[in-house]
C-alpha cells in the first residue's frame, strides 16, 4: 500500500477546500469598527481617517450572514443526524441541500459545519490535532479519482505519482479516522452527472466514502430533484438516506413570510456602522428591496453591502433609496425586479 505523508507547505491562497482555509474561516470573528463620535473624528489626521474608513469598507464587504431560516433548519437536522449517525455500522442518514442559485445553500452548509466544529472545539478544548469537518466541492465532470483528490487537497496529503484510486481512498480514509472527521460537507453536488459514466462512478465513489466513513455527510448543489440524483437503483438508495431541505428564495406570499423578510432586513441594517444612517431606513424599505433582489438572500445581501461601502466612498454615510438604486446586481434578480415591476406599479396605484 502507498502510504500518503503530510505537505509541508500549505496552499498559498488556503482556500476553504483546504484544512488552514477552513480553520481560518472557523475561527474568524470578524469584530465590528467603532463608530467615532463627531469630536474624535475631528480629532484624527487625514491618514487616521482613511484607515478608519478602509476598516469600515473591509467590514461592510464582509458582513456577518444572519441566520435564515434555512441555516436554522439545516443546523438542526444535521446536529440530530449526527448524533443518530454516531454508533450506526452502515446505512447513515445525511442532509442534501437543494435549491436555486442565490439561496444560500454555501452559506448554510458552511455556517453547519463551522457550528458543528465550535462545539466540537468546546468539548475537547486541548485537541488541536482533531480536524471534525471536511469541506470539499465537486469539480465539474467529476470522475472518481478527481473526488478523492478533493479529500487529499483537504488533508494536504500527497501520493506518488503512480498511487491508484485504492490506495488514495485507504489514505484518506485513515487519515479522517485519525483526525476524529465526524461531519463531511460536500458543495457543488449539482456538478455529478449521472447521465455519464464518470459521473455515475463519482457517485458511487461518495458512497463508498459514506460507506467507508463514520460520518454524517451533507450535500449543497443546484436544484438536485431535477438533476437525476435520485433516479434509478443508485437515486432509489440516496433518497432512502437523505434528508432533503430545499432552499428557495423568501416569498412574500403571506403576512408571516413577509414579516420574516422584514426582519431579516432589519437584522442587515443593525449590523451597519455608518455615520449618518437613520435607523430603520432599509426596514421601511423591505419590499422594494424584496421585488429588488426577488427575494434572494444572495442578491440581498451584496445589494445592502454595496451601497454602505458606496455610501462610505461618496461621504454621505447613510443609505437611501437613490443609492441603493445605484448598485449593481445580479441578471437573475433583475428580471425578476422586471416581471413584478408592473403589479407593484398597480398596487400602489390602487392604494393611492
Amino acid at each position: 500500500m502507498t502510504r500518503p505523508v503530510r505537505s509541508k507547505e500549505p496552499p498559498p491562497d488556503n482556500p476553504l477546500t483546504t484544512k488552514e482555509g477552513w480553520r481560518r474561516f472557523v475561527e474568524h470573528e470578524p469584530a465590528p469598527p467603532v463608530l467615532l463620535s463627531a469630536a474624535e473624528r475631528a480629532a484624527l489626521d487625514e491618514r487616521e481617517c482613511l484607515q478608519q474608513d478602509d476598516l469600515r469598507r473591509e467590514y461592510h464587504a464582509s458582513l456577518p450572514m444572519v441566520n435564515t431560516p434555512t441555516i436554522r433548519k439545516v443546523i438542526a437536522a444535521s446536529r440530530l443526524l449526527i448524533q443518530l449517525n454516531r454508533n450506526q455500522i452502515s446505512a447513515r442518514r445525511g442532509v442534501i441541500l437543494s435549491g436555486a442559485s442565490g439561496t444560500g445553500k454555501t452559506t448554510a452548509l458552511t455556517q453547519l459545519g463551522r457550528a458543528h466544529e465550535l462545539a466540537i472545539r468546546k468539548r475537547h478544548p486541548r485537541d488541536r490535532n482533531r480536524l471534525p469537518v471536511v469541506y470539499v466541492t465537486v469539480p465539474p465532470a467529476a470522475t472518481p479519482k478527481m473526488l478523492a483528490k478533493e479529500f487529499v487537497r483537504f488533508f494536504g496529503l500527497t501520493f506518488p505519482v503512480g498511487a491508484n484510486l485504492t490506495d488514495i481512498v485507504d489514505g484518506v480514509c485513515a487519515t479522517a479516522a485519525h483526525v476524529h472527521v465526524d461531519l463531511v460537507l460536500v458543495d457543488e453536488l449539482h456538478n455529478l452527472n449521472l447521465a455519464t459514466r464518470s459521473g455515475a462512478e463519482a457517485s458511487d465513489q461518495l458512497k463508498y466514502f459514506a460507506e467507508r466513513l463514520p460520518v454524517t455527510f451533507a450535500y449543497a448543489g443546484i436544484d438536485i430533484e431535477s438533476q437525476g440524483l435520485f433516479a434509478g437503483t443508485r437515486g432509489r438508495q440516496i433518497a432512502g438516506r437523505f434528508v432533503v431541505i430545499p432552499a428557495a428564495p423568501f416569498s412574500h406570499a403571506t403576512a408571516d413570510d413577509q414579516d420574516t423578510w422584514r426582519a431579516l432586513v432589519h437584522a442587515l441594517e443593525s449590523m451597519l456602522k455608518l455615520h449618518n444612517h437613520r435607523s430603520n431606513t432599509l426596514t421601511e424599505l423591505s419590499e422594494d428591496l424584496f421585488h429588488r433582489t426577488g427575494g434572494m438572500i444572495g442578491s440581498l445581501s451584496q445589494l445592502i453591502r454595496g451601497a454602505a461601502v458606496l455610501a462610505i466612498e461618496d461621504g454621505s454615510e447613510k443609505i437611501t433609496k437613490g443609492l441603493l438604486d445605484t448598485v449593481p446586481i445580479d441578471y437573475a434578480a433583475e428580471q425578476s425586479e422586471r416581471l413584478t415591476a408592473p403589479a407593484r406599479s398597480s398596487r400602489r396605484k390602487r392604494s393611492s
